[in-house]
């Protein structure tokens, strides 16, 4: 079990692997993880400094069913298989995720024309327990929706689930079932060869027989170094804004509109930290840094969230944040096998990318066995249980045998969203500890409340560097 952060990578023998997987977002974690039931040396590589540090930290945080996925996709078909496997992973693991069910809204003549056609779409996609709603039935679901709204379509089984931890849970029993995660360890260069590829990164090289493209944005950068230029990928970006915990009443499903051409459009849902989020936008840049959040951007959140639940813009807004979604022109992902290289690409892993992870995972593994690889028999996974962020399960504070074990979970030190020291502390003392406020915030919500971090910022540092000193 290794993770490293700093200093040069290992030489030799502990340099070279039988699959190398390039990428730690939430489907490059989930590749790592299926690989790691088999007797392969496997590293996972990641430019960032933490897992989940680029599209997957920012999301719209639902298990999707796949309902409105276009049928005989591999993405509908991903996204079906994604939502059962990590509906039974999440049981397993401790991650929080609460089955709201979803309405779709329809607000125009156009759009309630359009419902029965996504009702026979969902039936198609295998889902059969859709249910047309006339505009009374929608209101008695939904007492606080905007006036207006004209029919709706019922999609039981969408469900709010938390990405950090989902992430974090793959990566942690990936290492611990003996897969080499290297953070700050950007790929430069590419050599390809037989039996070897060498990968030089800033940190030194690495040495693989097969290679896994999971770069998300960056994934048709990625292919060029390999001399393939099957797609370009344009960043789409989408702002979001959560509103205080006050707001969590005004809203009980995930509130969908019904899907446009630039996907799934502004919704209004719950999370499972007991806030409400309205958004995201989808606006096709060029730039692939560009997160920030503008002025007009939030504005028109605040427009369309006021007709979807007027009652939420007297609310408080918390945070706000933009992600980028990987598009690529086309409606489906791509995913390639190379085999004269020994070499996979996953791109064009859209919003839909969390709910399909586990899925995606097996399907990598046989593109994979397309590629040469003989992965041998299967292993149990070492087991992994998570610390749960969810509002809607007991957290550490409320647990009071945990409580009397250790006291430190019962000493509070982020009031606006109760994290304890014990929390802070077990996050550092974790196989893949933070490596900065922002990925303690993903692990423990410490600092994401009403206040910033204003109240328990410092006191925070100080116990981060005091239990970070020892973190790899």
């Amino acid at each position: 079990m290794t993770v490293t952060r700093t200093g040069p990578l290992p030489t030799g023998p502990e340099a070279e692997y039988d699959v190398v997987v390039v990428g730690a977002g939430v489907v490059g974690c989930a590749i790592a993880r299926a690989l790691a039931r088999h007797p392969l040396r496997v590293a996972l590589v990641e430019a960032a400094s933490d897992v989940g540090d680029g599209t997957s930290k920012a999301n719209t945080a639902i298990l999707h069913t796949g309902f409105d996925a276009a049928p005989g996709t591999l993405e509908a078909r991903m996204v079906r298989e994604g939502h059962r496997l990590l509906g039974a992973f999440a049981s397993e693991a401790g991650i929080p995720v609460e089955p709201l069910g979803a309405l779709l809204v329809a607000w125009d003549e156009q759009q309630r024309a359009a419902l029965p056609r996504l009702a026979e779409k969902a039936e198609r996609n295998g889902h059969l327990a859709t249910r047309l709603l006339s505009a009374d039935e929608l209101r008695a679901r939904e007492p606080h929706l905007g006036p207006g709204a004209l029919a709706g379509l019922a999609v039981p089984g969408e469900s709010v689930i938390c990405p950090w931890t989902t992430t974090l849970a793959y990566a942690t029993q990936a290492v611990r079932s003996g897969v080499d995660l290297h953070l700050d360890c950007r790929v430069e260069k590419v050599r390809t060869g037989d039996p070897w590829h060498r990968l030089v990164t800033r940190r030194g090289a690495l040495r693989t027989r097969h290679l896994v493209n999971a770069c998300g944005l960056h994934a048709d950068a990625f292919d060029a170094l390999l001399d393939r230029r099957d797609f370009t990928v344009t960043p789409r970006r989408g702002q979001l804004l959560v509103f205080d915990k006050f707001a969590r009443d005004l809203v009980r499903h995930i509130l969908l509109p019904v899907p446009g051409p630039l996907g799934k459009g502004v919704l209004v849902s719950p999370t499972v930290y007991g806030n409400v989020m309205l958004g995201p936008t989808a606006e096709d840049l060029d730039d692939k840094t560009a997160t920030g959040t503008t002025a007009e951007g939030l504005a028109g959140l605040r427009e369309q969230g006021g007709r979807i639940v007027p009652a939420l813009l007297d609310e408080e807004v918390t945070a706000v944040y933009a992600g980028l979604r990987a598009a690529t022109g086309q409606e489906d992902y791509r995913c390639t096998a190379h085999p004269a290289l020994r070499y996979v690409t996953v791109g064009g892993i859209r919003s839909t990318g969390l709910s399909a992870s586990l899925a995606l995972a097996e399907h990598v593994l046989g593109l994979l066995a397309d590629c040469g690889l003989d992965p041998g028999p299967e292993r149990p996974l070492a087991p992994v249980r998570m610390p749960n962020l969810g509002e809607a399960f007991r957290r550490p504070y409320r647990d009071a045998e945990l409580i009397a074990r250790d006291p430190e979970f019962g000493m509070i030190v982020c009031h606006c969203e109760r994290v304890t020291r014990g929390e802070i502390r077990a996050a550092y003392a974790s196989e893949i500890p933070p490596a900065g406020p922002d990925g303690l915030r993903r692990r423990t919500r410490a600092r994401g409340g009403r206040c910033q971090g204003h109240f328990c910022g410092a006191e925070v540092r100080a116990l981060s560097e005091s239990y970070g000193k020892g973190a790899r």
